[in-house]
């Protein structure tokens, strides 16, 4: 019986470590232009692919770090932040007005029916994943801490080949 357990731990454990890529799914942009989610990480840099929402207060102050900080390390690293909103589409609107009030530099994609959502198995949110050159999700995490932002640069620094 331990032998059984050990070995259908040993499958999960393969499981939960096995890369994924994306799924595709079409997506408009702020500027309404279609964009295929299987296309984002074609960019051969890491990619920070976020889900968010307008009332989410955590989501909105992580992508306020991630803003703080993205232009030095899109210059260091080459990483592209891509933000997805699952506002519904009665939000959908007011996404345009908050984004260039608040400034962000990166991508906005609009998920107003959930399908990208979920097609990633994004169940509660921040739900943030990073990507590899190839498209590959490395790592994943969910909620905010102030400062986490730090050590997903990291992450995204060991995936562009540049040490601390």
């Amino acid at each position: 019986m331990k032998q059984l357990f050990g070995f259908l731990l040993m499958i999960l454990a393969f499981h939960a470590q096995a890369q994924q890529s994306l799924p595709s799914v079409n997506l408009k942009n702020l500027g309404g232009k279609t964009i295929n989610t299987a296309d984002i990480a074609k960019t051969g840099k890491p990619v920070i692919l976020s889900f968010w929402a307008m009332w989410c207060k955590p989501c909105l102050k992580e992508l306020e770090a991630f803003n703080e900080n993205y232009a030095a390390w899109k210059a260091e690293t080459g990483v592209e932040i891509v933000a997805v909103s699952i506002d519904d589409s009665r939000s959908v609107s007011r996404i345009s007005p908050f984004v260039k009030s608040s400034g962000w530099e990166f991508e906005v994609l609009l998920d107003p029916n959930g399908e990208f959502k979920r097609a990633m198995n994004v169940n509660m949110i921040p739900h943030t994943f990073l990507l590899d050159a190839g498209g590959n999700i490395v790592s994943q995490h969910t909620s905010y801490v102030e400062g986490a932002e730090f050590e997903l640069f990291e992450k995204v620094k060991k995936l562009a080949g540049k040490k601390k």
